[in-house]
């Protein structure tokens, strides 16, 4: 239950703001969408990228809105309440964290931002804090969870109405502290402001997300409000900031942002770094040093970006105190990552591995990780998706093309594009870096080069079919996901299933 609140409680500390009516009406629920509002509620007209909130004003006002927040300029109606403010966005995110009580106050919450990394980095501090006695809530990319009670993640980062409801749900269950994966487009939609971090952590940087934002300075820009203003967001104090500094983006971070840090990577100025570390194809060891000394570690999870998530996860623990005990016994539990460089099949069999990579380093580091894994031969299935970054397309094949002896290029999420359009445009990179195109007999006779094979499932039914043991295949692009996207329509789609079907067939 959270407290009833009043229009004027809800706005408090909300800068510009103007009410045009009752300040003190009771506000018994919040809305975003005009189906939504509860009778006496609240309405927050948001400008979206395919619509705008302002256009459901006269339907929240029929489901029995009675205060409304908008950016235009409303004659109050009768009986209602209106808020002028100059972002709706923010004003949402004022009003949801005082509706549910500020819940971020009560945990301890870590957010973790990055182009990759994000998801594998918080089932990594979930283990840890697990073996630690805690209760933990993560949202992200997967799901949104907390014990054995799970929610639908449409987006990595919620909405923050929705964010401050989760967070709620997560203290009344007993949560102690949550992890939070925050992309740049919840930074840049205001939808993690006021929430209070203890902590944030910076994974990488790399190409993505550049049809929304003009170029990767603006994109780091966005993701560095994390470390730069919201770490603030709880109070006078600074949340502690932990920065990988193999990235150069992350050496920047840590000579700009205000507050405490604690760095970690291979690079030798880390506070968190290893000064030893083997890789093996059924995980990794390696021994730490740290500021609260050395620690070994053993994880089944796989390859170098592996290593860099772990060092990522160790030292946010010791950033929230945790003991090295408790952290090395929870990355050695943790299995795997679902949709993270997951391998299936049999040891004497070829190794398929799922992953999630769909950007051009995330392309990379998943196959680097395979090649220190000593497999004889590498084959990767990838496409990219429609209605995207276009600009990433020949940079995917270009990454596909270094780390593979075969390349099979198919669809991933066409939404309104035409996949083979989409593939003309990746084929280029794939060209330019002399993989040729191959025949169907000249891949099963084990040429080097790439074919094109549109349909999803064939694709992998095909590299499977092509792998000998001792060689892997790499399914790349959607991980976790259980679905394509064709047009405005969601297909169940699940490379995993594929994979477990492809492989049947395979040992017969």
């Amino acid at each position: 239950m959270v407290t009833p609140k009043t229009l004027q409680e809800l706005l408090e500390d909300l800068p510009d703001c103007r009410v045009l009516g009752d300040a003190q009406a009771p506000v018994p629920g919040v809305a975003y969408h005009s189906r939504d509002v509860v009778p006496g509620g609240l309405f927050v007209a948001l400008k979206g990228h395919r619509t705008d909130g302002h256009l459901y004003l006269a339907d929240s006002l029929t489901r029995g809105a009675k205060v409304v927040v908008t950016e235009q300029e409303l004659a109050p109606p009768d009986g209602v309440t209106v808020v002028r403010v100059p972002e709706a966005r923010l004003a949402l995110a004022h009003i949801s964290a005082a509706f549910y009580d500020h819940p971020s106050r009560e945990l301890t919450l870590v957010g973790i931002t990055g182009t990759n990394g994000k998801t594998s980095t918080t089932y990594l501090l979930e283990a840890i804090l697990g073996a630690a006695g805690c209760r933990v809530g993560v949202l992200g990319t997967v799901n949104y969870r907390m014990g054995e009670s799970t929610w639908p993640a449409p987006v990595t980062t919620p909405e923050s109405l929705d964010l401050q409801r989760l967070l709620r749900e997560m203290r009344t269950r007993g949560a102690s502290h949550a992890f939070l994966e925050v992309s740049s487009h919840a930074l840049d939609l205001r939808r993690v402001d006021r929430t209070a971090f203890a902590a944030g952590v910076f994974t990488n940087l790399s190409q993505d997300h550049l049809d929304y934002h003009r170029d990767l300075d603006e994109y780091f820009a966005v993701k560095s409000r994390l470390f730069h203003e919201i770490l603030a967001n709880g109070g006078s104090s600074q949340g502690l900031s932990i920065l990988n500094l193999d990235d150069p983006r992350g050496l920047e971070l840590r000579d700009t942002v205000r507050g405490p840090v604690l760095t970690y990577g291979c690079h030798p100025g880390s506070q968190v770094r290893p000064l030893r570390h083997r890789f093996r194809q059924d995980g990794l060891e390696a021994l730490l040093t740290t500021p609260r000394g050395e620690m070994e570690i053993a994880s089944r999870l796989v390859g170098p970006f592996n290593l860099a998530n772990i060092l990522a996860a160790a030292a946010t623990a010791l950033g929230l105190g945790l003991g090295r005990a408790a952290i090395a016994r929870g990355i050695a539990q943790l299995a795997g990552v679902p949709g993270r460089l997951e391998r299936f099949g049999p040891p004497e069999g070829p190794g398929v591995f799922v992953d999630y990579a769909h950007t051009p380093a995330a392309i990379t580091q998943a196959l680097a990780a395979l090649q220190t894994l000593d497999f004889s031969r590498l084959i990767t299935v990838f496409g990219c998706g429609g209605d995207r970054d276009r600009s990433k397309r020949p940079l995917m094949g270009r990454a596909a093309a270094a780390g593979s002896k075969l390349v099979i290029v198919t669809s991933d999420n066409p939404r309104t594009e035409d996949p083979l359009a989409i593939i003309r445009e990746i084929e280029p990179g794939l060209e330019l870096s002399g993989l040729p195109r191959l025949s169907a007999a000249a891949a099963g006779r084990g040429e080097a080069g790439f074919l094109v094979v549109p349909e999803r499932g064939e694709a992998i039914r095909l590299a499977v079919s092509l792998a000998a043991p001792g060689e892997a295949v790499l399914v790349a692009g959607k991980g976790h996901e259980n679905y394509q996207i064709w047009g405005a329509e969601r297909r169940h789609f699940d490379d995993r299933e594929e994979v477990a079907a492809a492989l049947k067939e395979y040992h017969g």
